[in-house]
């Protein structure tokens, strides 16, 4: 197995602003694993919040040797291996098991949704993101996103109803909201919780934070709408702390180290009742496409990553009534653009 890798810096077509910072860009590792004279490709988004960056992906690569690697792989193998060699690292690991992925899917001639017995009728439909901005920028990324039919919305600062009711004056499509840990008040949480609600509001992430359980299955005790854990649930062995203080979980494939972990996390989700999100960082199409092959799996789906870039290294995916397409190319159907 041959390994190689270079830095991309994924531009956005706005300002990403959150509750607690703004970016224009993203540095990308697009990653390629060759075998037999296939290639898999692959990629880490490392959002600045998650503290991967070029020296850490460089750091952990140094140490991945694959050559011990046998097809058909043995994914439990490649995640015990990866994590052996350095706790944490879920974006540079996501790179190499999204390779990897693509890389079976090809020398099978598979596509790699088939891997986890995805049904693509039952994709759902995808929200486009608006991050927290003016009111005149906001009704412009409302028209841009015409193409999706939910908004998600991202809350977290004072002016949070006036965010909103600016989108209800352009749009009545339903709402997602990702308070990003915004809140810092249980009271005034479940009080935005029912007023969103009343605004058309399907679900809302990671309310109160990730390290205080108690607040958020207050709230999530009291809520007529999801609540969804996002930055509180990481990996595998987060899913079942997460039972009983929330709804849902968003699985994130930047969070999770990869695909394999990925579809275990909704896998056990659902074993416990919990129903499912899965999202995405700023990501080009090799990322989406690897999380588009585990969305008909999941409840809910936000992977609009082609949409808020101008610079995808890739065709963007095929995309139709408000869902991403899953295509039957062999491994995860990317296009080079």
């Amino acid at each position: 197995m041959k390994i190689s890798y270079k830095l991309f810096e994924l531009a956005l077509k706005h300002p990403f602003t959150i509750a607690k910072f703004s970016r224009t860009s993203t540095p990308i590792v697009l990653m390629e694993i060759s075998h037999d004279g296939f290639t898999g490709f692959g990629e880490a988004s490392m959002v600045p919040y998650m503290g991967e960056n070029m020296e850490t992906a460089n750091a952990f690569m140094s140490k991945v040797d694959l050559s011990w690697l046998k097809t058909p792989v043995d994914f439990d193998e490649v995640v015990a291996y990866l994590d052996n060699i350095a706790p944490g690292n879920p974006n540079i690991k996501a790179a190499i098991d999204i390779a990897l992925h693509d890389l079976k899917g090809k020398i099978e001639n598979k596509a790699c949704y088939k891997f986890f017995g995805t049904d693509p009728s039952k994709m759902p439909e995808t929200s486009y993101t608006l991050g927290i901005d003016t009111p005149e920028v906001l009704i412009q990324k409302i028209k841009e996103g015409e193409h999706c039919h939910i908004i998600k919305v991202k809350l977290g600062r004072d002016n949070d109803k006036e965010l909103i009711n600016t989108i209800r004056s352009a749009t009545d499509k339903p709402l997602f909201v990702d308070a990003n840990q915004g809140w810092s008040d249980k009271q005034h949480g479940l009080d935005m919780v029912n007023w969103l609600h009343e605004q058309g509001v399907v679900l809302i992430e990671q309310p109160m934070a990730k390290d205080d359980p108690d607040s958020n299955a207050w709230i999530t005790e009291r809520s007529p709408i999801a609540i969804v854990g996002d930055e509180s649930v990481q990996r595998f062995a987060d899913v079942e702390k997460a039972s009983g203080v929330y709804h849902a979980i968003n699985v994130k494939l930047m969070k999770s180290g990869g695909m394999h972990e990925g579809y275990r996390m909704i896998k056990k989700a659902k074993e416990l009742g919990m129903k499912v999100m899965i999202g995405c960082m700023s990501e080009t199409s090799c990322a989406t496409l690897a999380a588009a092959a585990l969305a008909p799996l999941c409840d809910w789906a936000d992977l609009d990553g082609p949409f808020l870039t101008s610079n995808n290294p890739f065709d963007d995916p095929d995309f139709k009534d408000g869902k991403w397409v899953l295509n039957d190319d062999p491994g995860l159907g990317i296009r080079l653009g």
